[in-house]
C-alpha cells in the first residue's frame, strides 16, 4: 500500500481532506490541487517545489485511493465505473506512460458491472483512458516534455534624460494564446516596465512566458535591450556625460565665463581660467549619469573644446601676434 513510512494522517493532511473524507471528496481534492501545482502553471523559478508537491500529492492520492479499495472490498461492496468517483475526467489526463514522478497502475476495474449478471471486459486494444469501468487515478506525468523555444528579444529605446532620471514604461503586446479547447486566439497585454537610474545601454529586462504560444511547446520568454537615443548635445561615456562647445581664439587664450547646458534642460555658469589647448577637458564632478550599483553616486561632466581659428588676419595683426607669442615662448 504504498510507503508505509508516511501514516494516513499525513496522506489527508497533504491533500487537505479530513480522516473520514469520501472518495469523491479525496477525487476532487486531488484534482484541485494538481492544477494548482501542474508545473506548466508555475513560473520556472518554482519549479522544482511544483515537481515535489505533485510527487507528495500523487503519492497521498494513490495510497487513500488503494485504502478505500481495500475497505470497498472487505464490505464485500462492488462499484460500477458510471458511479466511480475515482476516475477524473478533466483536463489533466495526461498520457499513461511511466516516469519518475509517477506509478500508474495498469490493471482495469475487477468489479462487475451493475448493468448485467456477466462481468464485461474492455477489448484490449481500446485505452485505458477510454473505459469507464477503470478505477485506476489518472496521475500526473512528465512523460511529455514541454520544449520552451528561445526568448524573443526586442528593442527598448530611451532617452539619456529618462536613463538619468528613471521612469516607467507601458509597452502593448499582442500574443498567441492556447486554449483549453486547442484553438488559438489572440490577446493583448500591457507590460509595465520600471527603468531605474543609470540603466546603460544593453540593459536587459525579461518577462518569462509571455511570448506566444504554441501546442507542444511552452510559452517564449519575451526579452526587452535597453538602447539609447542619440541626444544632440551630450554623448555617454560609461557613467560620464561628454559635452562639446566651441570657443573663439581669443577666449581661449585669455581666459572667459559661459553658460553650459546641463541633461534635463537646466544651466550652469562655468568660468574659464586655464588656456584652453587642443585636447583640454574641463571636469565638472558629479554632474554625470548616476551609478546604479553605488547609491547617490554618480559620474562627471566632462567638457571639450572646439577651438574657432580665424580665417583672416591683417599683415598688422599677423605681426602683434608673433610678437606677443614669440615672448611667450
Amino acid at each position: 500500500m504504498g510507503d508505509h513510512s508516511t501514516t494516513s494522517s499525513d496522506f489527508h493532511k497533504i491533500l487537505g481532506v479530513t480522516k473520514n473524507a469520501s472518495m469523491r471528496d479525496i477525487v476532487k481534492a486531488y484534482k484541485k490541487l494538481v492544477m494548482r501545482w501542474h508545473p506548466d502553471k508555475n513560473p520556472s523559478s518554482k519549479k522544482k517545489e511544483a515537481e515535489a508537491k505533485i510527487r507528495s500529492i500523487n503519492q497521498a492520492y494513490t495510497a487513500l485511493k488503494e485504502k478505500k479499495q481495500e475497505e470497498k472490498t472487505m464490505n464485500g461492496g462492488c462499484d460500477s465505473g458510471d458511479d466511480d468517483p475515482t476516475t477524473p475526467k478533466s483536463s489533466y489526463d495526461y498520457p499513461r506512460t511511466n516516469s519518475q514522478y509517477s506509478s500508474m497502475p495498469s490493471s482495469l476495474s475487477k468489479c462487475a458491472s451493475k448493468r448485467g449478471s456477466t462481468p464485461s471486459t474492455p477489448p484490449n486494444n481500446l485505452p485505458k483512458s477510454m473505459s469507464r469501468r477503470s478505477t485506476n487515478p489518472i496521475m500526473f506525468s512528465y512523460s511529455t516534455v514541454r520544449r520552451k523555444p528561445p526568448p524573443i528579444e526586442k528593442k527598448l529605446e530611451c532617452s539619456l534624460e529618462e536613463l538619468c532620471n528613471g521612469c516607467v514604461k507601458k509597452i502593448k503586446i499582442t500574443r498567441d494564446v492556447v486554449t483549453q479547447h486547442g484553438t488559438i486566439v489572440q490577446e493583448e497585454e500591457l507590460l509595465r516596465i520600471k527603468i531605474k537610474p543609470g540603466w546603460k545601454k544593453g540593459t536587459k529586462i525579461t518577462f518569462e512566458g509571455i511570448g506566444d504560444e504554441r501546442p507542444g511547446h511552452l510559452p517564449a520568454d519575451i526579452t526587452f535591450l535597453i538602447d539609447e537615443k542619440r541626444h544632440p548635445l551630450f554623448k555617454r561615456d560609461g557613467d560620464d556625460l561628454v559635452l562639446a562647445v566651441e570657443i573663439p581664439l581669443v577666449k581661449a587664450l585669455t581666459g572667459c565665463s559661459l553658460t553650459i547646458p546641463l541633461l534635463g534642460g537646466e544651466k550652469m555658469n562655468l568660468s574659464l581660467d586655464d588656456i584652453v589647448y587642443p585636447g583640454y577637458e574641463k571636469i565638472v564632478e558629479d554632474r554625470g549619469m548616476p551609478n546604479p550599483k553605488q547609491e547617490g553616486g554618480r559620474g562627471n561632466l566632462r567638457i571639450k573644446f572646439r577651438i574657432n581659428f580665424p580665417t583672416e588676419l591683417s599683415e598688422e595683426q599677423r605681426s602683434d601676434i608673433y610678437s606677443l607669442l614669440q615672448e611667450s615662448c
